[in-house]
């Protein structure tokens, strides 16, 4: 109610984008309703998967994640973490694809669950290679444990969010002139924004699971923690820190509202505007 409330606000004062704010009531309602409402659906989004809740959600699943304890439990905390990650992405990415054959969202679920379930046994193989053969050397423990999650889960990361939103780039996404008039649906601009949140999700996740392990392991080798229960308060507030400062810029690496010249979209497309730049919904 208080999401309607604040876009009926924003109607009634005829504020745009291009205007601006000019008191903090219309201001708090601009807030409100981006943080909650889709920009392509004005649908409200889900509590647990507003920008705001990402962070307070994800931090204990990447926590738990990063333990790297066995095969079985890596594999459930990351089912969890890129359930929740995936779900995140295909409720704030494009949504103005269309396709008459099937419905785009029934795809895009069952898509997702495909990539989660192959996400989390990739991120589990290197701890079930290593008990399978009883590899339990000082390398292998390194390796495993320490070097491999951050590429795994970046990449991971990436790929989940590249398959759950292939529709984007299959069927096209709409791209829009200054005036927010529907020029044409581009797959070159669906393709832009899927590449362009895939790598800001493998950006926030890589860099949260690298810096804190390379931080970590020099602290043990200069012995500054001495139980393993300070290490892993040591490794817990690195954790928080480092994704609590990348959050930001994995989301604002991208402009949500996305930039393509008319040069590089269809034919068709180009021929019907004389705009030499166009935008598009690039979701989070």
């Amino acid at each position: 109610d208080e999401i309607r409330r604040a876009r009926l606000l924003l109607q009634n004062s005829g504020k745009t984008l291009s205007e601006p704010v000019q008191n903090d009531q219309t201001k708090q309602a601009f807030l409100l309703s981006l943080s909650s409402v889709h920009p392509d659906t004005d649908k409200i989004i889900p509590v647990l998967f507003r920008p705001p809740a990402f962070l307070p959600i994800s931090l204990p699943l990447v926590i738990v994640s990063s333990l790297q304890l066995q095969a079985k439990q890596t594999f459930f905390c990351q089912f969890v973490f890129h359930t929740y990650t995936t779900g995140f992405t295909l409720l704030n990415g494009n949504g103005t694809t269309k396709a008459e054959e099937y419905l785009v969202q029934q795809k895009q679920i069952f898509h997702g669950l495909g990539a989660i379930s192959y996400a989390a046994c990739i991120g589990a193989l290197p701890l079930v290679f290593m008990d399978r053969y009883t590899l339990k050397s000082s390398l292998t423990q390194l390796v495993v444990k320490k070097l491999l999650p951050a590429p795994l889960l970046g990449l991971m990361s990436a790929f989940t969010a590249a398959v759950v939103r292939s529709p984007e780039f299959e069927n096209g996404i709409e791209v829009m002139d200054r005036n927010g008039k529907v020029v044409g649906v581009s797959q070159k601009a669906g393709e832009k924004a899927v590449k362009e949140t895939a790598l800001s999700r493998a950006v926030l996740f890589g860099t949260a699971f690298f810096l804190p392990a390379v931080l970590t392991y020099f602290m043990e080798r200069a012995k500054f923690a001495k139980t393993p229960r300070a290490v892993a308060s040591v490794r817990m507030f690195m954790i928080t820190s480092v994704l609590a400062g990348m959050l930001p810029v994995s989301f604002s690496m991208f402009p949500q509202c996305g930039e393509i010249k008319r040069a590089d979209l269809e034919p068709e497309i180009q021929s019907s505007t004389e705009e030499t730049e166009l935008f598009y919904n690039r979701g989070i």
